[in-house]
């Protein structure tokens, strides 16, 4: 598995118009599958009067990555191809793109609608600011409460963030953390170690993880 991973800085969308079709591209970071369905339920209903919204997302996940498209209406093979073809030539992961199309009065035809929604989704992709991500990974770690304080600072140690945080009247501590695929077997070994295996780590959600370093 490659230490990085290319992903978008921020959102940006813009508009073509071809043959009086109007296609307004979309692009936003998108950690796993389920942020990536919320961003296309959300543009959606921005757009509620357009003809289709058609999409693609691309993310990467600790044991590999996971790819997605749809036509949304329009001729198999037409426009969420075309959209992931433009992602996945751009490098890039962790990365939806929808193309909200009003029809305007001309059939493009197979080719030509492929060719439209492969532009639109390269034009907003290729004028984006670029980020470099480390892989990470959604863990639980379940503990005595006392120690609570020695395990928020091993995981701060290890380059993880703690996403969430449970406190039972039993004394018993769940955090929820998210922390770099190569630190996991760290993580493993010092969680025991620190807490002389009263505490255990658990899988979570596979996701990738916040952005490192910004490139131009």
């Amino acid at each position: 598995m490659n230490d990085t991973f290319r992903t978008l800085a921020s959102a940006r969308r813009m508009e073509m118009r071809v043959q009086g079709s109007r296609f307004i591209a979309t692009t936003r970071p998108a950690r796993d599958a389920a942020e990536a369905r919320a961003g296309i339920d959300a543009i959606a209903s921005e757009f509620p009067d357009a003809t289709h919204h058609c999409w693609a997302f691309r993310v990467a996940a600790e044991r590999g990555g996971s790819e997605r498209d749809h036509d949304a209406g329009e001729p198999a093979g037409t426009a969420g191809p075309p959209i992931l073809q433009a992602i996945q030539g751009a490098g890039l992961q962790n990365v939806l793109v929808v193309v909200t199309r009003f029809f305007g009065g001309t059939k493009l035809g197979k080719g030509g609608l492929a060719r439209a929604y492969r532009a639109a989704a390269r034009s907003v992709l290729e004028g984006a600011d670029r980020i470099e991500e480390t892989p990470r990974a959604e863990r639980r770690i379940v503990g005595p409460v006392e120690r609570d304080g020695e395990l928020r600072h091993l995981v701060a140690r290890l380059g993880g963030t703690i996403t969430g945080a449970t406190y039972e009247d039993s004394g018993r501590a769940i955090l929820s953390i998210r922390v770099p695929v190569a630190a996991l077997a760290a993580l493993g070994e010092g969680v025991r170690s620190v807490t002389r295996g009263a505490a255990r780590l658990e899988n979570a959600e596979e996701v990738g993880g916040p952005a490192a370093k910004r490139r131009g």
